[in-house]
């Protein structure tokens, strides 16, 4: 992809973005707690796997 493409992507996906938080903060807000609890849940487990490859 060209990059003069990719900069219009990175824009209209930010303006979505920027326009979704405006409009409805609150979705938005739960939005971000759901995919934070789910990185969040991933590392922890990915913790508990090494700490049970280890033998802890």
């Amino acid at each position: 992809m060209p990059d003069g493409m990719k900069r219009i992507v990175l824009w209209l996906t930010f303006g979505f973005f920027v326009y979704a938080i405006i409009t409805n903060p609150d979705r938005a807000a739960d939005i971000v707690q759901a995919i934070w609890g789910i990185i969040a849940d991933g590392f922890r487990n990915i913790g508990r796997f090494f700490e049970a490859l280890v033998g802890g």
